[in-house]
């Protein structure tokens, strides 16, 4: 199938990417480079330098490459910064992503996979969030996703679309060739990595008292490579039905249990240090996806801790400057 993948020069798009192209699909990738890297790019990748901002330069990447399936990953998606700029984040995803789904109905695109988030529970009552849980975002970012879930089933009523949402419970690690490499750089495993590695001094804890076993936040991490295989499975869904999904290992760790697996699979010092909590972050996210395991078949096959941890790190060493070393 050709795909075209949005947001195909970041973290999460980009080794999606390199999967779809290594099971045989054709993949046009449409980014804008404002957090992404070219260098991430697969080679074998059909490269389109666009801003989905740019109704006009999304229409003419579908007309010149006549996508059948778009997967979309570009957004802004800090939470905390979301709460600090709240309009950056529900205007332009929003409007971004609408622009999308617009040029897909017009050029005849009927298949839509959508990268969505945890944060559309906020700070959930139950430890373990299943598709069923009462939406309820978190920050403006998760607010942004939301509209744009919402927005597809409303398409897929009234024009001939069938969609897939997939929530994400912090992605991490990496394949041999990609991994993580924002700038900033704002999740766990990366900086903790860049603590052992000597690029960073200390790693900063944003609050412990948190009502969790070591007083700081827990999270449900899921290997970027068993991220990307969900991705096909939805894609073979979709010619059937609308589907939604939650992704994730179903256990948690908190940020303590990740510092300390960080120190055993560098054997390095990682100093740290307790800092504020930051706005918008709950104490516990874990997922429920045994919808997905059961409708699809998806089994994660890097779900432990060490495993996603030692495959950042061997990407890091791999790679010390990210893309641009």
């Amino acid at each position: 199938m050709k795909v075209l993948v949005t947001g195909g020069a970041g973290y999460i798009g980009s080794i999606t990417a390199e999967v779809l192209l290594a099971e045989g699909h054709e993949v046009i990738v449409f980014d804008n480079l404002s957090q992404g890297h070219r260098a991430a790019v697969p080679d074998d990748a059909v490269w389109v330098q666009g801003d989905l901002s740019e109704p006009s330069a999304i229409r003419r990447a579908m007309m010149a490459h006549r996508p059948e399936a778009v997967m979309h990953f570009a957004a802004k998606s800090l939470v905390g910064d979301s709460i600090v700029r709240p309009f950056a984040y529900l205007r332009d995803n929003v409007v971004e992503g609408l622009n999308l789904i617009e040029a897909c109905v017009d050029s005849g695109v009927q298949r839509f996979i959508l990268s969505s988030t945890a944060n559309l529970f906020g700070a959930p009552g139950n430890a373990v969030i299943d598709e069923k849980a009462p939406i309820a975002p978190g920050s403006p970012y998760g607010e942004s996703k939301w509209t744009l879930e919402r927005a597809l089933d409303w398409v897929s009523q009234t024009h001939d679309m069938r969609y897939a949402i997939l929530r994400y419970f912090n992605a991490a690690g990496a394949s041999a060739q990609r991994g993580e490499h924002h700038v900033p750089e704002t999740h766990l495993i990366p900086l903790v990595l860049q603590v052992a590695a000597g690029q960073r001094d200390c790693m900063t804890v944003f609050g412990d008292d948190y009502d969790t076993p070591d007083g700081t936040c827990i999270r449900d991490y899921i290997h970027v490579l068993d991220l990307a295989a969900a991705h096909l499975l939805a894609l073979g869904a979709i010619e059937t039905d609308n589907c939604t999904y939650h992704l994730g290992n179903g256990g948690g760790f908190s940020v303590r249990q990740v510092i300390e697996t960080a120190r055993t699979v560098t054997g390095r010092r990682i100093p740290e240090a307790i800092g504020q909590r930051r706005p918008g972050d709950p104490p516990r996210l874990v997922a429920n996806s045994d919808k997905i395991r059961r409708e699809l078949g998806w089994q994660p096959q890097f779900g432990e801790l060490e495993q996603i941890v030692s495959s950042a790190w061997q990407w890091h060493q791999a790679f010390p400057k990210g893309y641009e070393g």
